[in-house]
């Protein structure tokens, strides 16, 4: 990672930094990530040079909330300072993996507080609304339900709707074979409404569609090709006009829906993070943000000490 700031780097910030692209690149980030860790990582050695720090090891978690100060006294936003502190962990964890430093001084360091957003959600019955008001008279029509029931009954990302083949759904088991994030695999339930409507779509609608056999995507569009997630947003905008007092809806919203509706339904977080295809039970737990009378009515029957 070369530095085109005005501080020359010492050997051992060079090292270091080379070392920990070494390991983003066997671990085929894309160039755009790359780049971004480069640049921060290089903010970072160009701060230490110009505050005497001669290498990683003498960074300590004073100095370091010493560099996060500067980074929030530039006026960058809470996102962005939070996105150049994940790269200081990332190349110290990397650094004391390998024994170059004993310890991680960046783990207990802060991320700065950001505007939390809660996720858009519509109620049951504004989601029953929607799926039950949908018409399935023509294979687009068919295509379109069968894509949204899909969607919310498994708790789909956009890319991962779209990026089904035929052979994911299995309706012997009553479950759909979902690539998520980072090509992790996970299997899904399928609910019976879901299943319903698919089975119309690929009996009667798909084969209108489709002229080629050897296409494998599940949704395809009225030429016979694999959907793109603006063709989902396009379609789901289409359908929510249809029914006015919904306001605007996107294909997340069906997704953060699913997961809100199973936590209002009792189940736990570590399931929906499973069915969710999180990484990390902090990324679902905004959901317990979402509905916070029914933790506190669970929380009051359940803990001995309420």
């Amino acid at each position: 990672m070369d530095s085109d700031a005005g501080e020359e780097l010492t050997a051992a910030w060079e090292r270091a930094l080379e070392s920990y692209e070494g390991e983003l690149v066997s671990r085929h980030v894309s160039p755009r990530t790359l780049m971004g860790y480069r640049y921060d990582l290089n903010e970072l050695a160009t701060w230490a040079a110009a505050a005497g720090i001669p290498s990683p090891a003498d960074l300590s978690y004073r100095r370091l909330r010493g560099y996060a100060a500067m980074l929030g006294g530039r006026g960058l936003e809470a996102k962005t300072v939070g996105r150049k502190l994940a790269a200081v962990r990332g190349l110290l964890d990397h650094l004391t993996r390998h024994g170059e430093i004993a310890s991680n001084p960046a783990e207990l360091l802060p991320n700065p507080r950001t505007a939390s957003r809660l996720p858009r959600v519509l109620d049951r019955d504004d989601m029953r609304t929607l799926l039950d008001s949908m018409p399935a008279g023509t294979p687009l029509e068919s295509r379109d339900r069968a894509m949204l029931e899909l969607a919310y009954s498994c708790g789909l990302r956009c890319s991962e709707l779209v990026g089904l083949d035929t052979d994911a759904v299995d309706f012997e088991s009553e479950t759909v074979r979902v690539l998520g994030k980072g090509n992790k695999e996970r299997i899904v339930p399928l609910g019976e409404p879901a299943q319903r409507a698919l089975r119309i779509y690929l009996e009667r609608a798909r084969p209108v569609l489709v002229d080629d056999r050897s296409e494998r995507a599940l949704l395809v569009s009225k030429r016979g090709l694999r959907l793109s997630p603006s063709d989902v947003t396009r379609r789901l905008g289409k359908r929510v006009q249809q029914v006015a007092t919904l306001g605007r809806v996107s294909p997340h919203t069906l997704r953060h829906s699913f997961a809100t509706h199973l936590l209002e339904g009792g189940a736990d977080l570590r399931s929906i993070q499973e069915l969710l295809g999180h990484s990390s039970i902090s990324t679902t737990q905004i959901y317990t943000r979402v509905e916070p009378g029914r933790l506190r009515e669970a929380y009051a029957s359940a803990h001995p000490r309420a």
